[in-house]
């Protein structure tokens, strides 16, 4: 079954130098956009992460230093990687949790206004968790009936995630072949950030969900304790999440005007 799409959707894997979103940098990217009309197109870029790989992230996905020393940084790529998923809806394996977060923290740092307010996200993982509660590997035996061959490569994972997909679809028929419906299914809806900083209370309003203020309201904390909301910009949180506090504390501004 091919996917019904009304606009590219890319899918996308990062190999990374660790898990932290913050702190931690691609050293793998590969990136297959796939058109309304069937049309695809594959990109996959080493980077040089401008920092030691650990070598246990080099044990999973055989990426050394040495193998990217004289490979371009992010920031060199970034227009390349933006210009490639800016019109596109994006499809991951956990990627609403690791991979969106993650190249959403490395587009800003090149300083690269990545607002995903105008894409869908499709997550592959949580459609095979919720169905049938597995690891992308045995998504791939169970799904497509093949053995995963270079597990942990950027490109085969990708490759094995767009083939899920389609498979889910086939074997599903309640999945909507529709973008939208399958970022909807596929979504974390209790987080207004990537990484869970902030969450949403019942009536849909933004809440800390960490710390001496968990459960508040980010606006009531806000004007409370003008203080805290510094604190957090110069903390070691991710960019995204200091784009989604300084949103908030942006309207409440406006609203009081």
């Amino acid at each position: 079954m091919e996917l019904n799409l009304k606009k590219p959707i890319c899918f996308f894997d990062l190999e990374t130098t660790g898990v932290n979103v913050a702190k931690d940098r691609i050293v793998e990217i590969a990136i297959l956009k796939v058109f309304p009309n069937g049309n695809k197109e594959s990109h996959t870029w080493r980077v040089n992460p401008g920092m030691p790989i650990p070598p246990e992230s080099t044990a999973i996905h055989g990426i050394s230093d040495e193998m990217v020393a004289n490979e371009p940084t992010f920031k060199d790529l970034a227009p390349k990687v933006y210009g490639l998923i800016k019109d596109s809806d994006l499809g991951g394996f956990n990627s609403n949790r690791f991979d969106i977060p993650l190249l959403a923290e490395e587009l800003l740092r090149a300083e690269i206004d990545f607002d995903l307010k105008k894409a869908l996200a499709v997550d592959v993982q949580t459609i095979f968790h919720k169905m049938e509660k597995r690891t992308l590997e045995a998504a791939y035996r169970f799904y497509c009936n093949k053995d995963l061959l270079d597990a942990h490569s950027a490109a085969a994972d990708t490759n094995a995630t767009y083939e899920v997909l389609k498979a889910q679809l086939e074997r599903y028929p309640d999945l909507a072949n529709d973008i939208a419906s399958l970022a909807d299914f596929s979504s974390h809806k209790d987080h207004a950030d990537f990484a869970g900083y902030i969450s949403y209370d019942e009536n849909g309003e933004e809440v800390f969900s960490f710390g001496k203020y968990k459960g508040k309201l980010v606006t009531e904390i806000l004007d409370k304790d003008s203080g805290y909301f510094g604190w957090l910009l110069n903390a070691d949180f991710p960019l995204y999440t200091k784009k989604v506090l300084t949103r908030i504390r942006l309207q409440k501004l406006n609203t009081k005007l």
